[in-house]
């Protein structure tokens, strides 16, 4: 008898990889279905943040903003390899939002989250030696606040690494075509279950057809076309749909904007706020916009609009000014956000809604509406709540003091520091780097590497050094199948390359796919 999965996951982004890795830690066996990539999408599009949202609070989203920063404490302790505090300055002039409104604003950010590791909110005077450093000179006073800083995509791979390790099956590069309920004959009868028709795209074998007691639609910007596209007829008839609303944001990468540590956040004159976040130690990550779209083929690319309201926002205040020509990269995404009947797309709420659908009180289909990065984790839980009832043997809620793959280690920098110790034939500030994206799992990667030559061929230099060991790492132990995959998503390398590099290590990632796939596919 063919194995039967207690849910199906539509969609490898960070709600999918999230929900599936608490399913599968409370004993349901779990199918990850990803049409591309782990993280192909919207959560490796985002602006890199861990934050509770202080711009929510003018739009009255409390329950939100509160959650989101609860969350926040709860990813520093379980990813400290990913996630890292990060100050935030805001300066300020009698243009924008009173002082004392700002103050308010501010005490509420620290206060409704409770217990917080990170440092209060306080006032500024400038010129300042370090939180003015890049500004003009007409700003006098400022504020600064506390959130967090997160590697998305490697955040979303490893949320599908814990739910691999906790026995879900994640099927990469395979597209669900098609969902309907059937009657599955076992043996003491037959059941009634989902079928679920999979494309896959080569990478990992053939089509094939997979069974399951419950769908998760999490296939985020997708989420209502495939359940327009993938439902048969009589389904399509018991679908409550909710509406979606499709925003693009885009980002513009610029040399390092100043070298101190912190961010800044710069309220432009439409009432928005822009960002300019440190970004891998040598740039700075600027974002982002807010733009309706139609369809997600509207959103993969930052329009020459996009490009100056966010050089217009900056400039307002930076006493050097950034230029088009100093754009280094730049990536745009959609986020697809709960349609809550608003016409502004930055007033669309963040929040995320779940759907529940149900034919005769079984055979239950869940679709997630809206979200943001840091909320993922509650989000799972919230789905899986809803999904109880059909699966009375499901145990209790874990997640919240579990560390995610890799992060179980007492602090990033105690641990970088142990790891230099160990493998001292290797460049130190590499191997800090390599602890930064895996964690207490480096050990695994380097198991048996003596020397720098073991390591095998190399791309880059530096810190930012992309190697074979780690290459081959990445496609054995994390789904890695193209040259995108690893370059811009798993260690975001191809940002420290230049174009002939790129192209080297493009070819190479190729060569060493085509040689370990066939094993990977026989194992």
């Amino acid at each position: 008898m063919a194995e039967i999965f207690d849910l199906a996951i539509i969609g490898g982004g960070i709600n999918g990889c999230g929900i599936a890795r608490d399913a599968a830690g409370r004993g349901l066996k779990v199918a990850l279905i990803e049409q591309q990539d782990l993280a192909g999408a919207t959560s490796s599009w985002s602006s890199k943040l861990i934050h509770g949202g202080l711009r929510y609070l003018e739009q009255y989203e409390f329950r939100l903003v509160r959650e989101a920063l609860q969350e926040r404490e709860v990813l520093l302790r379980n990813a400290p390899h990913l996630i890292a505090p990060l100050e935030f300055v805001l300066p300020h002039d009698r243009g924008m939002r009173p002082a004392w409104m700002v103050r308010i604003g501010l005490w509420m950010y620290d206060s409704l989250g409770g217990r917080t590791t990170l440092p209060k909110s306080r006032g500024l005077r400038f010129p300042h030696p370090q939180y003015s450093v890049a500004l003009k000179p007409d700003y006098s006073r400022g504020f600064v606040y506390s959130d967090a800083q997160v590697d998305d995509s490697r955040l979303t791979i490893l949320n599908a690494l814990g739910a691999q390790i906790n026995g879900a099956k994640v099927f990469t590069r395979s597209q669900c075509v098609a969902a309907s309920r059937v009657s599955k004959g076992l043996d003491q009868g037959d059941e009634k279950v989902w079928q679920l028709k999979l494309q896959s795209n080569g990478f990992d074998g053939a089509n094939t057809t997979i069974h399951a007691r419950g769908i998760v639609n999490a296939a985020g910007p997708w989420v209502a076309q495939w359940l327009k596209e993938s439902l048969g007829e009589a389904d399509q008839k018991t679908i409550a749909r909710a509406a979606v609303k499709l925003v693009k944001g885009s980002h513009i990468i610029v040399p390092r904007v100043h070298t101190q540590p912190h961010a800044y956040i710069l309220q432009n004159d439409d009432a928005r706020v822009v960002f300019i976040i440190p970004y891998r130690n040598e740039f700075s990550l600027i974002g982002t916009t807010d733009l309706a779209i139609k369809t997600v083929a509207d959103g993969k690319e930052i329009t020459e609009a996009e490009t100056q309201y966010l050089l217009t926002a900056v400039n307002r205040y930076l006493a050097k000014p950034v230029t088009t020509h100093d754009i280094l990269s730049s990536y745009a995404g959609v986020r697809p956000l709960f349609d809550d009947g608003s016409d502004n797309p930055s007033e669309i709420t963040r929040d995320y809604v779940l759907k529940l659908d149900a034919h005769n009180n079984a055979l239950p289909l869940l679709s997630i509406y809206g979200g943001k990065i840091t909320t993922y984790r509650r989000l799972a839980e919230h789905a899986l709540a809803d999904l109880a009832p059909f699966f009375p043997n499901m145990k209790p809620a874990w997640t919240h003091n579990a560390a995610l793959p890799g992060g179980d280690i007492a602090s990033l920098s105690a641990h970088v520091k142990a790891m230099q110790a160990r493998y001292l034939g290797l460049p130190g500030d590499f191997v800090a780097m390599l602890c930064t994206r895996h964690g207490s799992r480096v050990s695994l990667l380097l198991d048996g590497v003596n020397s720098f030559n073991d390591i095998g061929t190399k791309f880059g230099h530096g810190h930012n050094l992309l190697c074979e060991r780690e290459i081959d790492f990445l496609i054995r132990q994390e789904w890695a199948r193209t040259p995108e995959d690893i370059l811009w998503r798993r260690t975001k390398c191809g940002l420290h390359m230049d174009t002939a590099t790129r192209d080297q290590a493009a070819a190479f990632i190729e060569q060493r796919v085509a040689t370990i796939m066939p094993t990977l596919i026989s194992a």
